[in-house]
């Protein structure tokens, strides 16, 4: 079985325009979330899933110049990019990471993949919106299901945010699929290390700096670190994450 970790990025950003290829450490965003991934035991492959969008060009580019396949597909059916895309990339499991999230872990990634393929789920994921626990730092956050599974979404997903998040048909509904959530004990779902915002870009250049070079430390040494330096949360402390159901208004025929 060939497992695929698929990586969404796109410039557009409503909070942060570009923030993919924002600097962090001496290196785009999205080459951080793409080497971390690769470190992934369990990961066959690394591809990056970005839009048919010009706009997108430079993202293509990038990819190519660090020899990372890339798919190019719809910008909104972001569903129908990540289908496209896992059969591009001949994948028979789908991780899905996203390139705002430059600390992905791949303990964490292996953690996950373990549970999907020992649970026998058919969607597997460390962060899911409530009624779900959320008891990893946002930024952790990934996803597996079998490309089989996939196809399902894609065909029977009407849902606009369904359609835009990619995965919520696996789960916004009980019973239609297994699902096998991972969490972490103590709950450490507050803590934020994402990046939609230029506090949240602040904050991770700050984390990546204090580690003097070091691209292989855990999220548990990023804890370690946050614990020990509590200032560095407040940086971030007042952005608020997106609702899942929330959708790009451009996808529904309206203005940006």
């Amino acid at each position: 079985m060939r497992t695929v970790a698929i990586i969404q990025a796109r410039m557009g950003s409503s909070r942060l325009p570009g923030k993919v290829l924002k600097d962090i450490g001496g290196k785009p965003m999205l080459l951080w979330a793409v080497e971390r991934a690769r470190r992934a035991a369990r990961v066959d492959a690394v591809g990056v899933a970005t839009t048919d969008d010009p706009a997108d060009d430079p993202i293509a580019a990038l990819c190519t110049a660090h020899d990372i396949p890339v798919f190019r597909g719809s910008v909104f059916d972001v569903l129908d990019r990540f289908y496209r895309a896992a059969q591009a990339f001949q994948a028979d499991v789908v991780v899905r990471v996203t390139g705002d999230c430059p600390l992905i872990d791949p303990g964490v990634m292996d953690e996950t993949i373990a549970a999907f393929f020992e649970s026998g789920a058919d969607f597997a994921a460390n962060r899911l919106p409530p009624p779900w626990k959320r008891t990893y730092p946002i930024g952790l956050d990934t996803e597996v299901c079998s490309y089989a599974g996939l196809e399902r979404a894609w065909r029977e997903a009407a849902e606009p945010y369904e359609r835009e998040h990619v995965m919520p048909y696996f789960y916004d509904q009980e019973g239609r699929f297994r699902v096998r959530v991972v969490d972490h004990d103590p709950d450490y779902g507050a803590l934020r290390w994402t990046v939609d915002t230029p506090a949240d870009l602040e904050l991770l250049r700050q984390i990546v700096g204090r580690f003097a070079g070091r691209e292989d430390f855990s999220w548990l040494e990023v804890l370690e670190l946050v614990q020990r330096e509590p200032e560095l949360t407040r940086i971030n402390a007042d952005v608020a994450a997106k609702q899942t159901q929330e959708v790009d208004p451009r996808a529904l025929g309206g203005q940006p």
